[in-house]
């Protein structure tokens, strides 16, 4: 006898998006703990001059935290690899655009499959110091979450928007070190031409880690934007209208123009 297991109910607003304009096709990746509607509006801005933009929602994200927490690192890049053959379907060429851990799973795909481009936001290289690194996956049944800290916004009007959980699980911290350690590894394998876009206002991920990833990354076609006035979220706060734009010429120069 079988057992089925119920799908989980996505939170209003954390769904996936497909906006289907032209032939060059833009996939979007979120951060942890986040979901689409943090690459949404970048979305929207690609879709509106004419790219194919289709944003992913990563497994156990946009329902509850405990779903997340039963979610390991490669169920998360499977999320991804799932978007990008879905894209590679409906367009010719595409380019891959990633916050945060979004970023890490970027490079891991752009590693293993040929890509147009790469463009990898508050993407972290560097493993924080951390004593509690080896207890994490031990704790968690007992400590099973970390609350965040407290908001960091320029433009803190964008903060009613936000669809993110309060707090990290324990166990899905232990993935994320996993992932930062892998991805680092891959970026020699990393041909495709790649915008690597940090804010130094970036507490959270100090820019160090954009400087990193510019020198280890094996595309030979690789610039780095430095940004300023944003917080880790720079698709959100108050310095996204020029990381779109940014973005979008990115996208045209490595993809050309919408057909």
């Amino acid at each position: 006898m079988s057992l089925t297991l119920p799908s989980p109910v996505i939170q209003a607003g954390a769904e996936p998006f497909l906006f289907r304009r032209g032939r060059v096709g833009c996939l979007l990746i979120h951060g942890f703990t986040a979901a689409p509607q943090e690459m949404v509006r970048l979305g929207a801005h690609l879709a509106n001059h004419g790219y194919t933009a289709l944003g992913v929602r990563l497994a156990g994200h946009g329902t509850t935290l405990d779903d997340l927490a039963r979610t390991r690192w490669p169920d998360w890049l499977a999320s991804a690899q799932d978007g990008l053959d879905r894209l590679r379907g409906l367009c010719d060429r595409v380019v891959v655009l990633g916050l945060s851990m979004g970023g890490m799973l970027s490079i891991l795909l752009a590693a293993e499959t040929p890509l147009t481009g790469l463009v990898l936001m508050s993407t972290p290289t560097l493993v924080p110091p951390n004593r509690l690194r080896p207890f994490l996956r031990p704790l968690s049944p007992i400590y099973s979450r970390i609350p965040k800290g407290p908001p960091d916004w320029f433009d803190p009007s964008v903060a009613v928007e936000r669809i993110a959980y309060n707090a990290y699980p324990t166990r899905s911290m232990a993935e994320v070190i996993d992932l930062i350690e892998i991805s680092r590894a891959a970026l020699p394998r990393v041909h495709a031409p790649a915008l690597i876009v940090h804010s130094l206002n970036d507490a959270f991920v100090v820019p160090a880690n954009a400087e990193t990833l510019l020198a280890e990354i094996g595309a030979k076609d690789k610039r780095l934007l430095l940004v300023e006035g944003s917080n880790h979220l720079v698709t959100l706060d108050a310095a996204r209208e020029t990381v779109f734009d940014a973005a979008r010429a990115f996208v045209r120069r490595v993809a050309g123009p919408p057909r």
